[in-house]
């Protein structure tokens, strides 16, 4: 176990914060709490409460600590425990005897972070009398807050925590009101929460993650890879969408961030670190987050009755946090949004064995959070908040369609997860030669790998490799790279694996070695020609300027019709995630059947269905084909880690295009679902609907409902030219009204979901109007 904070690292350097534990224990029982629930237990030996002394003790070396460096300001945060306990008489001497000796150096801001359970006017006077700003955790409505703040007899909290920001808001003490502090639990319904901190009005929000590491891994529902930044976008749309009604300092750190400017916070960014905590006994600490990552993280084995301030800032582990980025790992100081993120929190970088020189445990989610927030404030800042605005993508998504703008965004943020799943696939594995050429690549001409990395089966690739601890298929970062130095015209050479005879090169085309190998091999690309070589040096050349393939080469088939473009993915062995078996390589005949086919379906939905071709259009990237059903029964899927593909086995085009806009509605759902909660991820309801004979979880049934109401809508445009469809028509709607009603009277939607299904019911009884 790592030992306590020690070593110099040169000359003493200003510190201007300082966290006083003015009471070390909490009337509260919160079960995410760092203090008293995580790694470390040292409150245990601390006093209840900071003696006169100690206080006394503490002002004094922070005054000389801010005469020696002229400090314009101090800034002191009487915290805890609960700083509550020590009641109103004896918090008005502690504060007198804490200001008058740093107040005789400097200018002095005094705060409080409190959880407002013994907040009252009595309080409220001392404070106000000393100007001391107060902020008040609250973690959302009633069921919100009482996941975790609760009294230790299990009572809930939400009453008397109310009725002190009511006292806040009331014009003798708004002065004092400073905001809310909220910690953030994925379970909780994000919009609820904006609205019910938003109802308490107060001048600023912090939105906490929950303190983790990578010993300790946040809770992460399912298989969502970046719930955190999933929910926190929610709140970012809305808050854009309100005219950002007050402060919220992580958004405004980001905004600021992408500009060049500070955060403000220790969660992202590079600012330093000018912080130290002061605890009951006058020992100093570093910052409580670290009493997450272990037993004694935050000592220094220092204390203000023995040592300076400037003792303290002379310690490794405090100085290092003045450096930004540099200190950061290799992965972290790689990563193409470091300046903003640099690295997230520093305690959540914790793993045994490791140290601090990690990213974030939160990796995934501060790259998609930094990348969507910075995306949606630069349209918000435009004076087009409504092309990302919640309200609207839900109008355009649950009306059936989606149009080309709409479906767009959401593919971008499909995107930025894949982006944040290849920075923990290389977390977890270890860099490659592929990675670093990739970033190479980057540097040079990043549209070439954004091209790259917008194929479908990259996500797939990436989220296969964090299931596994086997590195083996880390390689197919050498095709990624190779593909996106033929799209940059840039010479690449790398390490590939073939993989049962196949090297690919996503968007560009498919190698194929004689004989089904498995087995590393090099790849060079270089001035429009390839060359791989293999495990026994045999080298397989290509001429990506000849056309059509041969034994060794396929280039990438695309059908281009009417204004939509499609490539037939018949190589990538990641493509294999569909649940149905890849038909293998296409020959000439094969191809040509499926050009028809798409062919006719594309223009079948144009001329039939018009509604549905924008979003195609802009979203549907790649269709891979399937082996046929030996019974000939029809197979088609998407993929949840595979936005932008549809994998189908042949068929004709009017089957097709039924497929087409079936499988696409999935699609955009998922990619939806991906960001927004519709429904109480928690619930264990089970809906019974037409198309299964087993009750369905409450995303399938409301993917299924989302999917067959545009198979309905099908079968609607063919009355009376299919006759199929007298039978079919009233089936399908019957089967989607039934599950509407159904998903109504679950309980199981969130307010946003409830909003959803609404508009998706208007829309198909709009049909029969």
């Amino acid at each position: 176990m790592p030992g306590r904070a020690g070593g110099e690292s040169g000359g003493p350097h200003p510190l201007s914060q300082f966290v006083l534990k003015v009471h070390s224990r909490c009337d509260l029982s919160c079960d995410h709490c760092y203090v008293y629930e995580h790694a470390d237990q040292s409150w245990r030996s601390k006093p209840k409460v900071m003696s006169p002394e100690v206080a006394g003790a503490a002002a004094r070396r922070i005054a000389e600590h801010a005469e020696t460096w002229s400090l314009p300001r101090v800034r002191v945060v009487l915290h805890g425990g609960e700083p509550l306990l020590l009641g109103p008489a004896r918090l008005d001497e502690l504060i007198t005897r804490v200001r008058a000796p740093i107040e005789a150096v400097t200018r002095l801001s005094l705060m409080m972070q409190t959880n407002g359970v013994r907040f009252s006017t009595e309080v409220g006077d001392v404070l106000k009398r000393h100007g001391v700003r107060v902020g008040v955790s609250l973690d959302g409505d009633r069921p919100a807050n009482d996941r975790h703040r609760r009294f230790a007899n299990g009572a809930s909290s939400f009453d008397q925590v109310r009725a002190a920001l009511a006292l806040l808001r009331r014009p003798e003490y708004r002065e004092l009101y400073a905001g809310i502090l909220c910690t953030i639990d994925v379970r909780n319904p994000p919009e609820q929460v904006y609205e019910a901190l938003l109802a308490e009005r107060p001048p600023r929000i912090d939105f906490l993650l929950p303190h983790a590491t990578w010993d300790e891994p946040p809770y992460r529902p399912g298989d969502r890879h970046t719930p955190y930044a999933d929910w926190l976008s929610v709140i970012h749309r809305r808050w854009l969408a309100d005219d950002r009604p007050m402060r919220i300092r992580l958004f405004e750190g980001l905004h600021s961030t992408a500009r060049g400017g500070p955060s403000g916070s220790e969660q992202l960014g590079a600012d330093a670190v000018d912080l130290a905590v002061i605890e009951s006994d006058g020992s100093y600490e570093q910052a409580d987050s670290m009493k997450t990552a272990y037993d004694g993280a935050p000592a220094t084995g220092l204390s203000v009755l023995t040592h300076t301030v400037d003792d303290l800032s002379r310690l490794q582990p405090i100085a290092v946090r003045q450096n930004g980025i540099r200190n950061l790992c290799d992965v972290c100081r790689s990563c193409p949004v470091a300046t903003q993120c640099a690295g997230g929190l520093y305690a959540h970088r914790y793993r045994t064995g490791h140290g601090f020189a990690n990213p974030s445990v939160y990796c995934p989610d501060l790259r998609v959070l930094v990348e969507r927030t910075n995306e949606e404030s630069s349209m918000y800042d435009a004076g087009k908040p409504q092309e990302t605005g919640t309200a609207e993508v839900i109008a355009q998504l649950a009306s059936g369609f989606g149009d080309e703008a709409t479906i767009g965004w959401l593919a971008e943020q499909q995107r930025s997860v894949t982006r944040a799943l290849l920075s923990a696939t290389i977390d977890q594995h270890g860099g490659t030669a592929g990675w670093e050429v990739l970033a190479e690549v980057e540097a040079e001409d990043p549209e070439a790998v954004s091209r790259v990395l917008a194929h479908p089966y990259v996500r797939a690739w990436a989220v296969g490799m964090l299931r596994t601890e086997d590195p083996s298929g880390m390689p197919y970062l050498g095709g990624l790279a190779a593909a996106a130095g033929v799209h940059a015209d840039v010479r690449v050479e790398t390490e590939v694996r073939i993989d049962r005879g196949v090297v690919t090169l996503p968007t560009i085309g498919t190698l194929y070695w004689p004989g089904e190998v498995t087995a590393g091999a090099r790849i060079t690309v270089d001035r429009g020609k390839l060359w791989l070589t293999g495990p026994d040096d045999r080298t397989i050349t290509v001429d990506l300027a000849q056309p059509g393939g041969s034994a060794t080469w396929q280039p990438a088939r695309r059908i281009t019709v009417d204004g939509w473009s499609v490539r037939i993915e018949d190589g990538d062995p990641a493509r294999d995630c569909h649940g149905w078996t890849p038909a293998g390589r296409l020959d000439d005949v094969a191809a040509a059947r499926w050009r028809d086919a798409l062919a006719g379906a594309w223009r079948l939905i144009v001329a039939d269905l018009p509604g549905y071709a924008p979003a195609l259009r802009a979203g549907l990237q790649v269709i891979m084909p399937l082996e046929a059903d030996p019974a000939g029964r029809q197979r088609a899927a998407t993929a949840m880690d595979a936005f932008g593909s549809m994998a189908a086995a042949p068929v004709g085009p009017a089957e097709l295009a039924v497929l087409l806009v079936h499988e696409f509605q999935h699609a955009k759902l998922g990619a939806l679902l991906d960001l927004y909660d519709l429904h109480d991820r928690n619930s264990d309801v089970r809906i019974m609907v037409g198309w299964k004979p087993e009750p369905r979880p409450v995303e399938a049934a409301l993917q299924g409902v989302y999917a067959h109401a545009a198979v309905t809508d099908v079968w609607r445009t063919r009355l009376g030219s299919d006759p199929r469809a007298a039978e079919l028509y009233p089936m399908y709607r019957r089967w989607t009204t039934d599950a509407i009603t159904a998903l109504r009277s679950s309980g199981a939607l969130t307010p946003l979901g409830a909003d959803f299904v609404d508009r998706m019911a208007a829309a198909v009884a709009a049909w029969d109007a």
